[in-house]
Protein backbone atom coordinates (compact mmCIF):
# COMPACT_ATOMS: atom_id res chain seq x y z
CA UNK A 1 0.00 0.00 0.00
CA UNK A 2 1.29 3.45 -0.94
CA UNK A 3 0.67 5.76 2.02
CA UNK A 4 1.31 9.50 2.21
CA UNK A 5 1.09 11.39 5.49
CA UNK A 6 0.11 15.00 4.88
CA UNK A 7 1.41 16.73 7.99
CA UNK A 8 4.13 14.65 9.65
CA UNK A 9 3.63 15.75 13.25
CA UNK A 10 2.85 13.66 16.32
CA UNK A 11 -0.29 11.88 15.11
CA UNK A 12 0.53 11.74 11.41
CA UNK A 13 4.06 10.63 12.15
CA UNK A 14 2.89 7.92 14.55
CA UNK A 15 0.38 6.46 12.09
CA UNK A 16 2.84 6.73 9.22
CA UNK A 17 5.69 5.12 11.14
CA UNK A 18 3.62 2.13 12.20
CA UNK A 19 2.29 1.61 8.65
CA UNK A 20 5.81 1.84 7.23
CA UNK A 21 7.07 -0.64 9.82
CA UNK A 22 4.33 -3.00 8.66
CA UNK A 23 5.53 -2.80 5.07
CA UNK A 24 3.71 0.14 3.51
CA UNK A 25 5.51 2.42 1.05
CA UNK A 26 5.59 5.68 3.03
CA UNK A 27 5.91 9.26 1.87
CA UNK A 28 5.13 12.54 3.59
CA UNK A 29 4.30 16.16 2.87
CA UNK A 30 6.19 18.41 5.27
CA UNK A 31 7.87 21.79 5.39
CA UNK A 32 10.60 23.68 7.19
CA UNK A 33 12.51 21.97 9.98
CA UNK A 34 10.36 18.85 9.78
CA UNK A 35 11.13 18.37 6.10
CA UNK A 36 14.85 18.88 6.70
CA UNK A 37 14.85 16.37 9.57
CA UNK A 38 12.95 13.74 7.59
CA UNK A 39 15.33 14.05 4.66
CA UNK A 40 18.44 13.91 6.83
CA UNK A 41 17.48 11.28 9.42
CA UNK A 42 14.27 9.63 8.26
CA UNK A 43 11.14 9.34 10.40
CA UNK A 44 12.31 8.61 13.95
CA UNK A 45 10.31 6.88 16.65
CA UNK A 46 10.66 6.24 20.36
CA UNK A 47 8.44 4.78 23.03
CA UNK A 48 7.33 6.68 26.12
CA UNK A 49 5.76 5.34 29.28
CA UNK A 50 2.27 6.17 30.49
CA UNK A 51 3.58 9.26 32.26
CA UNK A 52 4.99 10.49 28.96
CA UNK A 53 8.65 9.98 29.84
CA UNK A 54 10.57 9.42 26.63
CA UNK A 55 13.71 7.42 26.19
CA UNK A 56 15.25 10.03 23.89
CA UNK A 57 18.76 10.86 25.02
CA UNK A 58 18.93 7.90 27.37
CA UNK A 59 18.62 5.00 24.93
CA UNK A 60 18.15 4.57 21.19
CA UNK A 61 15.30 5.46 18.91
CA UNK A 62 14.31 3.71 15.71
CA UNK A 63 14.25 5.28 12.26
CA UNK A 64 12.61 4.40 8.97
CA UNK A 65 13.14 6.00 5.56
CA UNK A 66 10.41 8.28 4.24
CA UNK A 67 10.20 10.04 0.91
CA UNK A 68 9.50 13.59 2.05
CA UNK A 69 8.71 16.70 0.05
CA UNK A 70 6.95 20.02 0.39
CA UNK A 71 5.44 19.45 -3.05
CA UNK A 72 2.78 16.72 -3.37
CA UNK A 73 3.48 16.57 -7.11
CA UNK A 74 6.88 14.99 -6.30
CA UNK A 75 5.23 12.10 -4.45
CA UNK A 76 2.62 10.92 -6.95
CA UNK A 77 -0.70 9.12 -6.58
CA UNK A 78 -1.30 7.21 -3.36
CA UNK A 79 -3.57 4.43 -2.14
CA UNK A 80 -4.10 6.17 1.22
CA UNK A 81 -3.53 9.76 2.33
CA UNK A 82 -3.44 10.29 6.11
CA UNK A 83 -4.44 13.93 6.55
CA UNK A 84 -2.99 15.11 9.86
CA UNK A 85 -2.80 18.90 9.71
CA UNK A 86 -4.33 21.38 12.14
CA UNK A 87 -7.73 22.72 11.09
CA UNK A 88 -6.47 26.27 10.28
CA UNK A 89 -4.07 24.74 7.72
CA UNK A 90 -6.66 22.47 6.12
CA UNK A 91 -7.81 24.73 3.27
CA UNK A 92 -4.26 25.23 2.01
CA UNK A 93 -3.49 21.51 2.36
CA UNK A 94 -6.62 20.55 0.43
CA UNK A 95 -5.80 22.98 -2.37
CA UNK A 96 -2.42 21.32 -2.94
CA UNK A 97 -3.46 17.68 -2.55
CA UNK A 98 -4.63 16.86 -6.09
CA UNK A 99 -1.35 15.19 -7.24
CA UNK A 100 -1.73 12.60 -4.47
CA UNK A 101 -5.25 11.60 -5.47
CA UNK A 102 -5.75 8.80 -7.97
CA UNK A 103 -9.13 7.35 -8.98
CA UNK A 104 -9.27 5.07 -5.91
CA UNK A 105 -7.27 7.06 -3.35
CA UNK A 106 -8.77 7.09 0.15
CA UNK A 107 -8.29 10.11 2.44
CA UNK A 108 -8.20 9.38 6.17
CA UNK A 109 -8.40 12.65 8.16
CA UNK A 110 -6.78 12.28 11.59
CA UNK A 111 -7.94 15.63 12.94
CA UNK A 112 -9.90 17.18 15.79
CA UNK A 113 -13.38 18.64 15.65
CA UNK A 114 -16.27 18.61 13.19
CA UNK A 115 -14.97 17.84 9.67
CA UNK A 116 -16.04 19.33 6.35
CA UNK A 117 -17.74 16.09 5.33
CA UNK A 118 -19.74 15.70 8.55
CA UNK A 119 -23.20 15.82 6.95
CA UNK A 120 -22.26 13.52 4.09
CA UNK A 121 -24.26 10.37 4.83
CA UNK A 122 -25.58 11.60 8.17
CA UNK A 123 -29.36 11.58 7.98
CA UNK A 124 -29.96 8.20 6.34
CA UNK A 125 -30.99 6.43 9.52
CA UNK A 126 -34.19 6.63 11.55
CA UNK A 127 -32.35 8.39 14.39
CA UNK A 128 -30.92 11.05 12.09
CA UNK A 129 -32.56 14.29 13.15
CA UNK A 130 -33.69 16.84 10.57
CA UNK A 131 -31.43 15.58 7.77
CA UNK A 132 -28.82 17.98 6.42
CA UNK A 133 -27.38 15.59 3.86
CA UNK A 134 -24.52 17.25 2.01
CA UNK A 135 -24.82 20.55 3.87
CA UNK A 136 -21.71 22.69 4.07
CA UNK A 137 -20.78 24.23 7.43
CA UNK A 138 -19.64 27.82 7.09
CA UNK A 139 -17.54 27.58 10.24
CA UNK A 140 -15.52 24.68 8.82
CA UNK A 141 -15.49 25.15 5.04
CA UNK A 142 -16.92 28.63 4.35
CA UNK A 143 -16.28 28.68 0.60
CA UNK A 144 -16.77 24.97 -0.04
CA UNK A 145 -13.21 24.76 -1.37
CA UNK A 146 -12.21 21.90 0.93
CA UNK A 147 -15.14 19.72 -0.16
CA UNK A 148 -14.38 20.55 -3.79
CA UNK A 149 -10.73 19.52 -3.41
CA UNK A 150 -11.41 16.46 -1.20
CA UNK A 151 -14.91 15.20 -2.01
CA UNK A 152 -16.57 13.43 0.93
CA UNK A 153 -16.86 10.33 -1.24
CA UNK A 154 -13.07 9.92 -0.91
CA UNK A 155 -13.11 10.08 2.88
CA UNK A 156 -13.01 7.43 5.57
CA UNK A 157 -13.83 9.04 8.91
CA UNK A 158 -11.40 8.53 11.76
CA UNK A 159 -11.46 9.32 15.47
CA UNK A 160 -8.01 9.28 17.03
CA UNK A 161 -7.42 8.00 20.55
CA UNK A 162 -3.65 7.88 20.35
CA UNK A 163 -0.96 9.13 22.69
CA UNK A 164 1.90 10.80 20.84
CA UNK A 165 4.02 13.92 20.82
CA UNK A 166 6.79 15.46 18.75
CA UNK A 167 9.77 16.32 21.01
CA UNK A 168 11.59 17.68 17.96
CA UNK A 169 10.98 17.81 14.19
CA UNK A 170 10.79 14.37 12.62
CA UNK A 171 10.76 12.51 15.94
CA UNK A 172 7.62 10.83 17.28
CA UNK A 173 7.29 9.85 20.94
CA UNK A 174 4.53 7.26 21.27
CA UNK A 175 2.53 6.34 24.37
CA UNK A 176 0.68 3.03 24.86
CA UNK A 177 -2.74 4.33 23.73
CA UNK A 178 -3.18 3.24 20.10
CA UNK A 179 -6.92 3.17 19.37
CA UNK A 180 -8.50 4.37 16.14
CA UNK A 181 -12.22 4.35 15.30
CA UNK A 182 -12.93 4.39 11.57
CA UNK A 183 -16.02 4.27 9.41
CA UNK A 184 -17.60 5.31 6.14
CA UNK A 185 -19.46 8.64 6.36
CA UNK A 186 -22.46 6.79 4.94
CA UNK A 187 -22.26 4.08 7.60
CA UNK A 188 -21.88 1.31 5.05
CA UNK A 189 -19.46 -1.60 5.19
CA UNK A 190 -17.22 -1.33 2.11
CA UNK A 191 -14.17 -3.15 0.75
CA UNK A 192 -12.00 -0.04 1.16
CA UNK A 193 -13.04 0.28 4.81
CA UNK A 194 -12.07 -3.35 5.39
CA UNK A 195 -8.75 -2.85 3.59
CA UNK A 196 -7.75 0.24 5.58
CA UNK A 197 -8.88 -1.35 8.86
CA UNK A 198 -6.78 -4.41 8.05
CA UNK A 199 -3.70 -2.32 7.24
CA UNK A 200 -4.01 -0.35 10.49
CA UNK A 201 -4.52 -3.51 12.55
CA UNK A 202 -1.46 -4.98 10.90
CA UNK A 203 0.43 -1.85 11.95
CA UNK A 204 -0.39 -2.49 15.61
CA UNK A 205 -3.39 -0.23 16.18
CA UNK A 206 -6.52 -1.24 18.02
CA UNK A 207 -9.21 -0.66 15.39
CA UNK A 208 -12.93 -0.24 15.94
CA UNK A 209 -15.14 -0.07 12.85
CA UNK A 210 -18.36 1.86 13.37
CA UNK A 211 -21.53 2.31 11.33
CA UNK A 212 -21.89 5.93 12.52
CA UNK A 213 -18.53 7.67 12.57
CA UNK A 214 -20.23 11.04 13.08
CA UNK A 215 -21.53 9.89 16.46
CA UNK A 216 -17.98 8.94 17.51
CA UNK A 217 -16.67 12.30 16.31
CA UNK A 218 -19.35 14.09 18.34
CA UNK A 219 -18.53 12.10 21.47
CA UNK A 220 -14.83 12.96 21.32
CA UNK A 221 -15.71 16.58 20.56
CA UNK A 222 -17.99 16.60 23.61
CA UNK A 223 -14.94 16.51 25.89
CA UNK A 224 -12.56 18.51 23.69
CA UNK A 225 -14.88 21.48 23.24
CA UNK A 226 -14.62 22.41 26.93
CA UNK A 227 -11.14 21.42 28.04
CA UNK A 228 -9.38 22.78 24.95
CA UNK A 229 -10.84 26.31 24.82
CA UNK A 230 -11.03 26.79 28.60
CA UNK A 231 -7.35 25.86 28.89
CA UNK A 232 -6.47 28.25 26.07
CA UNK A 233 -8.36 31.02 27.83
CA UNK A 234 -7.01 30.42 31.34
CA UNK A 235 -3.61 28.80 30.75
CA UNK A 236 -4.61 26.05 33.19
CA UNK A 237 -3.95 22.34 32.90
CA UNK A 238 -6.86 19.93 32.86
CA UNK A 239 -6.69 19.03 36.55
CA UNK A 240 -6.94 22.68 37.64
CA UNK A 241 -9.93 23.31 35.36
CA UNK A 242 -11.80 20.36 36.80
CA UNK A 243 -10.84 21.15 40.39
CA UNK A 244 -12.36 24.63 40.25
CA UNK A 245 -16.06 24.11 41.14
CA UNK A 246 -17.34 27.13 39.21
CA UNK A 247 -15.37 26.29 36.06
CA UNK A 248 -16.36 22.64 36.42
CA UNK A 249 -20.04 23.60 36.50
CA UNK A 250 -19.64 25.89 33.49
CA UNK A 251 -17.98 23.09 31.50
CA UNK A 252 -20.83 20.74 32.38
CA UNK A 253 -23.37 23.35 31.22
CA UNK A 254 -21.52 23.72 27.90
CA UNK A 255 -21.50 19.94 27.48
CA UNK A 256 -25.22 19.73 28.25
CA UNK A 257 -25.94 22.14 25.39
CA UNK A 258 -23.71 20.18 23.01
CA UNK A 259 -25.42 16.97 24.10
CA UNK A 260 -28.83 18.40 23.17
CA UNK A 261 -27.53 19.61 19.81
CA UNK A 262 -26.07 16.17 19.12
CA UNK A 263 -29.35 14.47 19.91
CA UNK A 264 -31.06 16.62 17.28
CA UNK A 265 -28.74 15.31 14.53
CA UNK A 266 -28.65 11.65 15.52
CA UNK A 267 -25.48 11.82 17.60
CA UNK A 268 -26.92 10.90 20.96
CA UNK A 269 -24.73 10.64 24.05
CA UNK A 270 -25.95 8.49 26.92
CA UNK A 271 -23.13 9.32 29.32
CA UNK A 272 -23.58 12.09 31.88
CA UNK A 273 -21.45 15.22 31.82
CA UNK A 274 -20.04 14.31 35.22
CA UNK A 275 -18.99 10.86 34.03
CA UNK A 276 -17.17 12.39 31.06
CA UNK A 277 -15.40 14.85 33.34
CA UNK A 278 -14.22 11.93 35.47
CA UNK A 279 -12.48 10.52 32.40
CA UNK A 280 -10.83 13.89 31.78
CA UNK A 281 -9.74 14.08 35.41
CA UNK A 282 -7.88 10.77 35.02
CA UNK A 283 -5.45 12.50 32.64
CA UNK A 284 -4.08 14.61 35.49
CA UNK A 285 -2.03 17.77 34.90
CA UNK A 286 -2.46 17.53 31.14
CA UNK A 287 -1.92 20.40 28.70
CA UNK A 288 -4.52 20.32 25.93
CA UNK A 289 -3.47 20.70 22.31
CA UNK A 290 -5.10 24.13 22.15
CA UNK A 291 -3.16 25.37 25.16
CA UNK A 292 0.03 24.04 23.59
CA UNK A 293 -0.82 25.92 20.39
CA UNK A 294 -1.40 29.17 22.30
CA UNK A 295 1.89 28.81 24.16
CA UNK A 296 3.72 28.12 20.88
CA UNK A 297 2.04 31.02 19.06
CA UNK A 298 0.22 28.77 16.57
CA UNK A 299 -3.30 29.43 15.19
CA UNK A 300 -5.99 27.78 17.31
CA UNK A 301 -8.50 25.18 16.05
CA UNK A 302 -11.44 27.10 17.46
CA UNK A 303 -13.84 26.81 14.53
CA UNK A 304 -13.75 23.04 14.12
CA UNK A 305 -14.08 22.50 17.88
CA UNK A 306 -16.48 25.23 19.07
CA UNK A 307 -17.84 27.42 16.24
CA UNK A 308 -19.11 24.35 14.39
CA UNK A 309 -21.18 23.22 17.39
CA UNK A 310 -22.73 26.67 17.70
CA UNK A 311 -23.53 26.70 13.96
CA UNK A 312 -25.22 23.30 14.13
CA UNK A 313 -27.18 24.48 17.17
CA UNK A 314 -28.50 27.38 15.10
CA UNK A 315 -29.42 24.99 12.26
CA UNK A 316 -31.49 22.76 14.53
CA UNK A 317 -32.95 25.58 16.63
CA UNK A 318 -31.24 24.55 19.87
CA UNK A 319 -30.15 27.50 22.09
CA UNK A 320 -26.47 27.48 23.12
CA UNK A 321 -25.88 30.46 25.44
CA UNK A 322 -22.98 28.86 27.31
CA UNK A 323 -21.30 27.70 24.11
CA UNK A 324 -21.76 31.22 22.72
CA UNK A 325 -20.09 32.74 25.78
CA UNK A 326 -17.19 30.30 25.61
CA UNK A 327 -16.68 30.92 21.90
CA UNK A 328 -16.78 34.69 22.29
CA UNK A 329 -14.29 34.76 25.15
CA UNK A 330 -11.77 32.36 23.64
CA UNK A 331 -12.07 33.94 20.20
CA UNK A 332 -11.31 37.36 21.65
CA UNK A 333 -8.36 35.96 23.60
CA UNK A 334 -6.99 34.32 20.45
CA UNK A 335 -7.43 37.52 18.45
CA UNK A 336 -5.53 39.59 20.99
CA UNK A 337 -2.68 37.11 20.61
CA UNK A 338 -2.87 37.18 16.80
CA UNK A 339 -3.87 33.52 16.64
CA UNK A 340 -7.35 33.89 15.14
CA UNK A 341 -8.41 36.10 12.21
CA UNK A 342 -10.24 39.36 12.75
CA UNK A 343 -13.68 39.80 11.24
CA UNK A 344 -14.76 36.13 11.36
CA UNK A 345 -18.06 35.64 13.17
Amino acid sequence: MRVCVFGVGAIGGFIGYRLAAAGCDLSGVARGATLAALRERGLRFTEGDRAGTARVGTTHFESLPIKASSEPSELGEQDLVVLAVKAPALAAAAASMAPLLGPETVVLPAMNGVPWWFFHGLGRGSDSGPGFEGRNLASVDPSGSIAAAIPPSRVLGCVVHVGASCPEPGLVKALPLRRLIIGEPTGRATPRLAAVAGALRGAGFEIEVTDCIQREIWYKLWGNMTMNPVSALTGATMDRIIDDPLVYRFCCDVMAEAKRVGARIGCRIEQTEEDRMTISRSLGAFKTSMLQDVEAGRPVELDAIVSSVREIGVLVGEPTPNIDALLGLVRLRARTLGLYPEGVR
